[in-house]
């Protein structure tokens, strides 16, 4: 099994799954039960909570699509380290609606920053399992270096925001969604966006 993938067919099957969370999250959204610009204000936690992780999976696919196009053969800790990915990205729909119903209260927050950490340490393992050693093409070393030192500051700003939130749920949310800004472009010093 591990012999017949290819970059490509984790790319494919990753982009499935990313379009499948994105449309859970979609069919969550909750219509206001009044034609008013009142009645769709009341549901700002539905909208804020939901813009801020359509921001997000947007912005992990991206990096992860550039990330997989510096991959080799697939190995089997490849696979297993983007099935984790998946399933940690998997959990924002549930959290994301978990959030907006309780209008952005203390422990929803956290728990929706706590994910944003695990999706980034699974991304951490990504980045060790295709650009970790010497073999990978087009990452040098202070590519490498550049690609693990965000990673490592953005698990920080996670892990700091899940606590901060159990005390500031807001400023907690901001400071999951200000890390976000760090990837917004996915590659480093060094190495090209495009491949």
């Amino acid at each position: 099994m591990v012999r017949e993938s290819t970059p490509e067919r984790i790319n494919a099957f990753s982009d499935g799954v990313f379009a499948i969370i994105i449309t859970i999250m979609i069919l969550e959204l909750k219509r206001p039960e009044h034609p008013t610009f009142v009645a769709l204000w009341a549901e700002w936690p539905t909208w804020i909570s939901y813009m801020a992780s359509y921001g997000f999976i947007a912005i992990v696919w991206i990096n992860h699509h550039f990330l997989m196009h510096h991959a080799k053969a697939p190995t089997l800790r490849l696979i297993w380290a983007n099935f984790a990915h998946l399933f940690s990205v998997s959990l924002i729909p549930f959290l994301t609606d978990w959030m907006a119903e309780t209008r952005l209260e203390r422990v929803p927050v956290s728990m929706y920053a706590f994910t944003f950490l695990m999706v980034n340490i699974t991304y951490l393992i990504l980045i060790w399992e295709t650009l970790g050693t010497k073999k990978s093409a087009g990452a040098p070393n202070q590519a490498r270096r550049l690609f693990h030192l965000r990673s490592v500051l953005t698990n920080l700003i996670f892990g700091g925001a899940a606590i901060v939130a159990l005390w500031h749920p807001y400023v907690g949310f901001a400071m999951a969604c200000a890390c976000l800004t760090l990837y917004l472009r996915p590659d480093v010093p060094g190495m090209r966006v495009g491949k």
